[in-house]
């Protein structure tokens, strides 16, 4: 392996994590959070040589893209995810059995994490700060879009690290290469879970090529369905929210599932989205409705294509359907388990949506916008599983733990 001896710095320097207090980490975690501030144009340098190269047209722009108070947001997550109780050394079960035997089961570090991700440099941050709370070691594999900006982060932190000494081998930055991906998701000696962040294809990439457990964090194919009680005002605000917020992020809105009783007020639902230049791709339902009520030039008739697309950008597509049964159907067959909206005031088809849609995060009346680590009170998050074995929805500090079992005994042998 080419990278094995940054593997096994990673993994010698895990053990001592171990050794340092809840407060030692506190304290790093809030000088780091200093630092960001301190050294705001060093980052926001080194982003704007990432920037440089991509198109502004790219939906991965948003993404990549550091701004001011995106640092001070990262910062302000770090501080929280300092304050949070420690996720370490929680006694999860305690019994005594009955030839003496006391069992305990207590939370602990998973190890080593590694962490693959695009053009999203707030993950390095991010990552490095759960895991550093957590006990665990963390190895960044960012995409080459953000090289410069993971590198200046890296450093930073490593800075800070050196000043607490603490080795900084408990964080450090892969390559930004193909071949580097291969080597970590192959490092089954090192390496103890990989997380991957990124769009449909890394995922399959990874799911396809790793000897390492793997926890899926899936594309986030988004629907919001529009029940026949919905209410107009919460609606158009919702869906607006959910799809122009931020159009890159996972969260963000793809599809907007109507009943067919209420396409009379799919115009008023899409008005908003005209300040935002939002092209529709609409069934022809949809498309009768909409024509000559939503500009011509952002108005086109769905595709095959247009449904199960996580669109990035200011696009959405709409469906008709004939009650909240076929709504279910279609979010089955078409969504990434990630998240979903149902929009009602009708109390039995809000929990019927809830109990029948297969999604790590279920929404009543409010926009799936709000999936985040952050909002979710987690801090941070180093992930959005969509994966049932384990972890699922926005992974904070406890999803990034195990557990060991501790058993304490006076001589007993087993017959």
């Amino acid at each position: 392996m080419v990278l094995e001896d940054i593997f096994k710095k990673v993994k010698d320097a895990s053990k001592t994590l171990n050794l340092i207090s809840d407060e030692t980490r506190n304290v790093v975690l809030n000088s780091v959070a200093d630092a960001i501030i301190q050294n705001k144009d060093y980052l926001l340098e080194a982003n704007a040589n990432d920037l440089a190269r991509m198109d502004k047209k790219n939906p991965l722009y948003d993404r990549l893209q550091l701004t001011e108070q995106r640092l001070n947001d990262i910062a302000s997550d770090m501080r929280h995810v300092s304050n949070l109780p420690s996720p370490l050394g929680r006694i999860l079960v305690s019994r005594t059995l009955p030839n003496g035997l006391q069992l305990t089961r207590r939370s602990v570090p998973f190890g080593v994490i590694g962490i693959i991700y695009e053009a999203r440099p707030n993950v390095s941050f991010d990552v490095f700060s759960l895991c550093f709370k957590s006990g665990n070691a963390c190895i960044l594999k960012g995409g080459k879009d953000a090289d410069a900006s993971n590198k200046a982060i890296v450093a930073l932190i490593h800075d800070v690290l050196k000043q607490h000494n603490i080795n900084p081998s408990v964080v450090e930055l892969l390559p930004a290469t193909h071949e580097a991906t291969a080597e970590m998701l192959t490092a089954t000696s090192y390496v103890d879970v990989c997380i991957p962040r990124g769009g449909k294809k890394l995922i399959q990439f990874v799911r396809d090529n790793a000897k390492i457990p793997v926890i899926e964090t899936g594309a986030g194919v988004v629907n919001t369905y529009f029940d026949e009680y919905g209410d107009i005002n919460k609606g158009k605000d919702i869906i607006n929210n959910a799809k122009t917020r931020r159009i890159s992020v996972c969260n963000a809105l793809d599809c907007l599932i109507i009943h067919h009783s209420r396409l009379n007020d799919l115009a008023s639902l899409c008005e908003p989205l005209t300040k935002s230049n939002v092209i529709i791709y609409a069934d022809s339902n949809a498309f009768d409705a909409l024509y000559g009520k939503y500009p011509e030039e952002l108005l086109k008739e769905a595709t095959e294509e247009s449904f199960g697309t996580e669109f990035m950008d200011y696009a959405m597509a709409v469906k008709t359907v004939k009650d909240i049964t076929e709504a279910i159907t279609h979010i089955d067959q078409f969504g990434s388990g990630h998240s979903e909206c149902i929009i009602t005031e009708n109390r039995d088809n809000a929990t019927l949506f809830q109990n029948q849609v297969d999604a790590a995060c279920v929404y009543v009346n409010a926009p799936t916008s709000f999936t985040d680590g952050a909002q979710f009170g987690l801090g941070a998050e180093i992930g959005i599983s969509t994966q049932k074995l384990g972890a699922r929805g926005p992974m904070g500090l406890e999803e990034i733990t195990t557990y060991k079992w501790l058993i304490e005994g006076e001589g007993q042998i087993r017959k």
